[in-house]
């Protein structure tokens, strides 16, 4: 599971949609990964001293939204595929080429090698 560092200011927007739009941007930033496990309700609840229907309340509309997917007792998890809209599919694109180049170097590859394995891909 993925430590996730979310702040909820107080007299903002209420409580569920801050959760809420703060973990589609760690999803939508590359923070949290497709399948990456988010916290039990009442865990998060507890992290972020809010009561467990509020983060259940935000859990349920990024469901609903697709962003997110509960598998039962194994838990709430981001789902292998995102939605994205046309409008900023390609910047999400090139943030996803980015993050991929920089993890090749991490390994030790180059740039060459990072596109030869992304066209064997």
């Amino acid at each position: 599971m993925t430590t996730l560092r979310i702040r909820i200011a107080e007299g903002g927007p209420p409580p569920y949609e801050q959760l809420r739009d703060r973990l589609r941007a760690q999803i939508e930033r590359g923070r949290l990964l497709p399948g990456d496990r988010v916290p039990p309700v009442r865990e998060m609840a507890g992290q972020l001293d809010l009561a467990p229907n509020t983060v259940a309340r935000a859990y349920g509309a990024l469901v609903e939204d697709g962003w997110l997917e509960g598998r039962g007792r194994a838990g709430t998890f981001v789902t292998e595929r995102p939605p994205i809209s046309a409008a900023d599919g390609t910047s999400a694109l090139a943030e996803a080429a980015r993050r991929y180049v920089r993890r090749a170097a991490q390994l030790g590859f180059d740039r060459e090698a990072a596109i030869r394995a992304l066209r064997r891909a």
